[in-house]
């Protein structure tokens, strides 16, 4: 079986990440077995599957479904990069956050966790809009029912892996179609808004790329159904914008509230004050947060 080796930072723990990636069953585009992650990939017309395990301080990547091409290989090595968040030098993060009274116990008690990514931007957002006021657990039903009708899969051994359905195809959808998965009218429409964009070529990977994170949100916030928090929340999970801020997030608030002993929610204002100290490093901080939860 072919395999390739990637080194993993200082600041990196593949427990802490594995905790995170199986966090729900329902789950359908990886599996966790064992201490392994297994997942499929779409590199032009070759879907690849692969495991990742880790081992002598690497992470350990094993091709399942036969030997790719070289440049699928490459592909499936950057992907990981980006999936597994590999790139982020989080020194002058640990450093600020060590020094506070409240970060502090929690980068100590999570040292290594990172942002578990979403390399596929057209599936950060649509996952963000499943998300909106429903708990973790339906919206991960929402997205298991959702993935197994309108996406690809690969049967090797038994056993079926998916892919997120393609922008093409859910640009072609209608809330008749959507309903019986328990999709409300309004997270159809925005889902088809949003396929139709990337579809259309209206919105992309590559436009946004480089971006400052500002015009990157203007960009993205023209789409009917991609507010702030959207926008903050897939801009962190793709592109790893460090100063990504979902203010308005609840979990943020509620960690905020437990923390500090609060006995109310903190205001906007007092959210903004606690950051402060991180600026330039919201979404990490946001991250442990919600960790702490």
């Amino acid at each position: 079986m072919s395999k390739i080796y990637l080194p993993v930072p200082k600041e990196y723990s593949y427990e802490m990440n594995f905790q995170f990636l199986e966090r729900s069953p329902r789950e359908l585009l990886h599996q966790t077995n064992g201490r392994k992650v297994q997942k499929v990939v779409k590199y032009e017309d070759e879907k690849i599957l692969f495991s990742i395990s880790e081992g002598s301080g690497k992470l350990i990547i094993e091709f399942e479904n036969g030997n790719p091409t070289e440049a699928g290989k490459e592909f499936v090595r950057n992907y990981v990069r980006e999936w597994f968040d590999l790139d982020s030098d989080l020194t002058e993060f640990y450093s600020l956050a060590q020094k506070h009274k409240i970060l502090g116990p929690l980068v100590k008690k999570y040292f290594g966790y990172r942002i578990i990514g979403q390399p596929d931007l057209f599936e950060s957002i649509v996952w963000a809009v499943l998300g909106q006021q429903i708990n973790l657990q339906f919206a991960y039903t929402l997205k298991q029912r959702f993935v197994e009708k309108f996406g690809e899969r690969l049967h090797w051994k038994d056993k079926s892996y998916y892919l997120f359905p393609q922008p093409e195809v859910v640009a072609g959808l209608s809330h008749d179609l959507l309903a019986p998965l328990q999709f409300s009218r309004q997270k159809s429409n925005y889902a088809v808004n949003i396929a139709n964009a990337f579809a259309s070529g209206e919105i992309s990977k590559e436009q946004l790329r480089g971006l400052p994170l500002e015009e990157a949100k203007e960009k993205l916030m023209k789409i009917k159904g991609v507010g702030n928090w959207t926008a903050n929340y897939a801009l962190m999970k793709t592109f790893r914008y460090r100063d990504a801020f979902p203010l308005e997030d609840a979990g943020v608030h509620n960690a905020i509230k437990n923390l500090t002993g609060m006995d109310r929610k903190p205001t906007l204002e007092e959210v903004k004050k606690f950051y402060r100290k991180f600026a330039g490093w919201e979404a990490y901080t946001t991250l442990y947060l919600w960790k702490s939860l």
